[in-house]
This record gives C-alpha cells, sequence and structure tokens, in this order.
C-alpha cells in the first residue's frame, strides 16, 4: 500500500480525470488516446499531456513524456505522482526511474502490461485504478486502428 496520506489516495480517481480528459483530446487530435498528468506529493497539478507521436510525427511524445515535459523542470522528482491513463510502456517506465518518481497512478493495464512489474520489482508504488472507462477508450481505438497502435508499442 502507499505510504501517501488518505487524502493523496482520495485524490487518485480525480487525477485520473485529468489524465482521461487528455486522453480523449488526443483522440479528437487523431491521435493515440492516452494520457498523462505529474502531480507532486500534495496532490498539486504540475503538468498535463497526451500521446502526441501521430499529430507531431513525433515517436518520442508520449503521454507520460508530454506531461513531463509540459511540467518543466523539478529540483526533484522524488516526490512526484505520474498518472497515465494507461501502464507506462518501457520508454515511460525508464523515465518514472531515471527520475526517481516514486509512485504511478495507472487507470487500467488490460489492453497494455508495460513495464509494471518491472517498476514495482524497483520500488516503485504502482496503482492500478482498472478504470473500465480507460480500458474501453483504448480498446476502442486498438481495434480500429491496429497497425498504428502495433507501431507505438513496438510490434511488427
Amino acid at each position: 500500500m502507499t505510504n501517501h496520506p488518505e487524502n493523496i489516495r482520495a485524490n487518485y480517481q480525480q487525477m485520473l480525470k485529468i489524465a482521461i480528459a487528455e486522453a480523449r483530446q488526443g483522440l479528437a487530435e487523431g491521435g493515440i488516446p492516452i494520457g498523462a498528468a505529474l502531480f507532486d506529493h500534495p496532490g498539486n497539478l504540475l503538468g498535463r499531456g497526451h500521446n502526441r507521436r501521430i499529430q507531431d510525427n513525433d515517436p518520442a511524445i508520449h503521454g507520460e513524456t508530454d506531461a513531463f515535459r509540459r511540467a518543466g523542470r523539478q529540483r526533484t522528482y522524488r516526490d512526484k505522482i505520474m498518472v497515465t491513463t494507461l501502464a507506462p510502456c518501457w520508454y515511460c517506465s525508464g523515465l518514472v526511474r531515471q527520475f526517481g518518481i516514486p509512485t504511478v497512478i495507472v487507470g487500467e493495464s488490460v489492453n497494455f502490461q508495460g513495464g509494471i512489474d518491472w517498476l514495482r520489482e524497483n520500488g516503485v508504488d504502482v496503482i492500478d485504478l482498472h478504470s473500465a472507462e480507460c480500458i474501453e477508450l483504448l480498446a476502442a481505438y486498438i481495434r480500429a486502428n491496429p497497425a498504428i497502435w502495433n507501431e507505438d508499442i513496438g510490434v511488427d
């Protein structure tokens, strides 16, 4: 269980709503519906973003990296919370580990497991909220766009 205060745990669903709004924005732009947000320990929003690989023709702009970049430089990340609609891929899991982000709130891991087991094995507190909204949002996209999805996760 997380070592965050009870009021922060109660806010995880509220935090996820911001990431879901970002995912929906990405979908409306013609992109992959994955959103993320970076918060500080008290729950203040630092940055929010979404997967913009299609829109910007840039393979490095995943939801987590977009939120991370939009948060700007931080003195430390060891008191931050990354919230994402989908289990982070290896690339985004590496970002979490590189900067020592201790907590990752995941909307869902049904459509993609990513690096959540590796993150947990390395001491990151990964909390999967099993959001039906997140599961269906991405599942519908994958059904409609399997080739783009496979490109996003690095599958030939």
